[in-house]
């Protein structure tokens, strides 16, 4: 029996759905929430291999060895379709390309309407993993309903999102809704260093991660993500005490590369969290120990009520960058509100 899918955390979760499988009683959609770096595409990956294993171990789980284990794995099973936000591309306005920041679209829901209408190729059954569902648009979220409401035979829808509150109410009311939390702390370190992260490094990254242990994985296995990290946050205690000019300066230079923008305004929100935690006397661990020094001075200086409307004010800003707004102006009032 493979331990737990071979993940990590999230136990409760592949219990209930291996359960599914061995009785017969899977649903025909799930879906997986929780904030980015938890692992719900990976479940949902492992869920897919073990409804289409043809050699399982055990009722409800997988061989990985099998064909259809090894192709989906990979992505590339006939019968596994991925649909995920995307932007058009600029080389072929009548192409799309995937993008972490784009939206489903309803042409890519109505694409896999008339493949999931098709028996199943291969495998015992369709698959389709709807990656971020909450970028799907208002016409891609109301034709995607009627998948729902009358769902083909042999076909398991798997939706990720970061809030259910996000979806439609009636797209969260047909599905089976498996809430993903982080994981301890600890845990995220003692995986990072058994895959041979030095000791203190793993500490830092845990702590960065949230307990996220796919973004933890990201952080270890990319030393650019760090970097990039250590920059914003140096940035931004630079720009805490510049003048206009240079922050006007600075939001020019940021709003030319949105991925790098929205990326900035995740570091600093995860910081500015950790000026309200450390001014509200919150019993939680710092994300950012590595600054824990101008955490505290900064929460010495604000009252908790000022340190929580840092933390709104970047979460407007993200929820902003999604509604495409002006990218310039957005990161000019942030920072203009900040002294």
């Amino acid at each position: 029996m493979t331990a737990n899918w071979n993940l990590l955390g999230h136990n409760w979760a592949v219990d209930m759905l291996r359960r599914h499988i061995a009785t017969g009683e899977a649903r025909h959609a799930y879906l997986f929430a929780g904030p980015g770096g938890l692992g719900r595409r990976s479940l949902a990956l492992a869920f897919a291999r073990a409804l289409n294993c043809t050699n399982p171990p055990a009722p409800g789980d997988f061989c990985g060895q099998c064909r259809d284990c090894r192709q989906i794995a990979a992505k590339q099973h006939p019968d596994l379709s991925i649909v995920e936000p995307t932007i058009k591309d600029p080389d072929d306005r009548n192409a799309l390309i995937p993008a972490q920041y784009g939206e489903i679209r309803i042409s890519q829901i109505r694409d896999l309407q008339r493949m999931i209408n098709l028996k199943p190729y291969q495998g015992k059954y369709r698959v389709v993993v709807g990656e971020r569902f909450n970028q799907a648009n208002t016409e891609a979220s109301n034709a995607f309903l009627k998948t729902l409401e009358e769902p083909p035979a042999q076909v398991v829808l798997l939706l990720t999102t970061d809030n259910p509150e996000s979806l439609l109410p009636t797209i969260v009311s047909r599905c089976e809704v498996l809430r993903l939390r982080p994981l301890p702390i600890e845990e995220v370190q003692r995986e990072l260093e058994r895959r041979g992260t030095e000791s203190h490094q793993a500490e830092l990254i845990a702590h960065i991660s949230g307990g996220r242990p796919g973004y933890a994985f990201r952080l270890a296995e990319d030393q650019s993500l760090l970097e990039f990290r250590q920059q914003r946050l140096d940035d931004l205690q630079r720009l805490l005490s510049s003048s206009r000019v240079d922050k006007f300066a600075y939001a020019e230079k940021l709003a030319k590369d949105k991925d790098a923008m929205r990326q900035t305004f995740l570091v600093w929100e995860s910081f500015w969290r950790d000026v309200f935690l450390h001014a509200s006397k919150a019993d939680s661990p710092l994300a950012n120990v590595d600054r824990a020094e101008e955490i505290d001075s900064l929460a010495a200086r604000l009252n908790m009520s000022a340190a929580r409307q840092r933390v709104n004010e970047v979460e407007r800003a993200l929820q902003q960058m999604e509604r495409n707004v002006n990218a310039r102006l957005l990161a000019e009032v942030l920072l203009l509100n900040w002294s």
